[in-house]
């Protein structure tokens, strides 16, 4: 055999390996889907495709010509898939579309048994920073932010937030009026979730659901009161420039924590990504990106953005004055606690109050956050 035809024959035999690093890739790509499991880690990595192409390469020496050439159009014909999956898994960044596919679909369960409660206590120091849900999501999406005196930082009193949904500017300023002009978003709503599988899953579980920052956006109130709890079938944000972004994490939030989706609303996502082919689900927490300032409105003055630092450092455990207040919750003479307005609250040394402490109420709570007299 000359020296060119044996030159020949390794090449294909070389790309045989190829066909099974391929598929193993393949695989591995509908494995974690890491870019919306765990806490917004890195992608999965393709486990050993260099350890299955070597040994299939020693395998392979034995195959007939006839089998070479077959193995050489396949591996051509995969190629692509086993460049993409590569990419996918070692970057992170896995296409919605490929999520979408992997998700059940199955009709709505019953409401029955649902209730905010099951979900624990709404804005639950899950973290344990010292701060409790709905504030960490304030300092992490509101820019320019100050915060109350006498809380480390902790409660935030005013900001600027550029909202994804409607794609305006809206100032915050907590207040018994003012601080519902901007609430807390469950991206994958809780009665959804409930619906489509979250009522199978463990109390803790749910809570860490309810409270985890990646199902979790600020946004305009009056958008997120509209929303209520429906789906991407039933609602979707008017910032039209944000519904890949928004389809995208709600479909990373049901893969991660097993839920399903209804016929219409994987239709619904499905339609909204066919305008997005590359759109790949959200690996974190947050808006992915900032909106634009064309499509912000012009009201409130911006605000310059603090720094990744400082909200870092920000959350910081203040558990010392946390624990004061919680010593002084459960110095409380118990249920029958009764409160006529906050100023009651705070003579009593019992603010702020939460849902779960005993004199808690609605009226109490203007801004509906579960904690009130903040």
């Amino acid at each position: 055999m000359s020296r060119s035809s044996a030159s020949s024959g390794r090449i294909r035999r070389d790309r045989i390996p190829r066909i099974v690093a391929a598929v193993v890739a393949s695989a591995a790509m509908l494995a974690p889907l890491a870019a919306c499991g765990g806490s917004g880690d890195a992608g999965a990595t393709v486990s050993s495709p260099t350890t299955s192409a070597s040994s299939s390469a020693s395998e392979s020496e034995s195959s007939s010509a006839e089998s070479q050439a077959s193995g050489t159009a396949s591996a051509s014909s995969s190629s692509t898939e086993e460049s993409r999956a590569s990419s996918t898994s070692t970057s992170g960044e896995v296409p919605a579309t490929t999520v979408l596919a992997a998700l059940a679909i199955k009709g709505r369960a019953p409401k029955t048994g649902y209730s905010r409660s099951q979900f624990g206590t709404a804005w639950a120091d899950v973290d344990h920073n010292g701060c409790d849900t709905r504030n960490d999501i304030l300092s992490r999406d509101l820019t320019g932010r100050t915060y109350r005196s006498g809380t480390h930082d902790c409660i935030v009193a005013t900001g600027t937030l550029n909202d994804p949904y409607t794609g305006r500017r809206i100032g915050f300023v907590r207040g018994e009026k003012t601080s519902t002009a901007v609430q807390i978003d469950h991206v994958v709503a809780l009665s959804n979730a409930w619906q489509t599988g979250a009522q199978k899953l463990d109390s803790l579980t749910r809570e860490r659901f309810a409270n985890d920052p990646y199902n979790l956006l600020a946004v305009d109130g009056p958008a997120n009161e509209q929303k209520s709890d429906g789906d991407a079938a039933t609602w979707l944000p008017s910032n039209k420039s944000f519904r890949c972004q928004y389809v995208a994490r709600q479909i990373g939030v049901k893969h991660r924590y097993g839920l399903w989706v209804t016929r219409a609303e994987h239709d619904a996502m499905a339609r909204v990504l066919s305008g997005c082919p590359t759109q790949t689900v959200p690996a974190g927490g947050g808006v992915i990106g900032s909106v634009s300032s064309g499509s912000v409105s012009s009201g409130s003055s911006s605000s310059t953005p603090a720094s990744k630092s400082t909200a870092t450092a920000r959350a910081t455990p203040r558990a010392t004055s946390r624990a004061t207040s919680s010593a002084k919750s459960n110095a409380s003479s118990g249920s029958s606690a009764y409160y006529q307005n906050c100023t009651a609250v705070r003579a009593a040394g019992k603010a702020p109050l939460r849902s779960t402490d005993p004199g808690y109420s609605r009226k109490l709570d203007r801004d509906g956050d579960g904690i009130a007299c903040e």
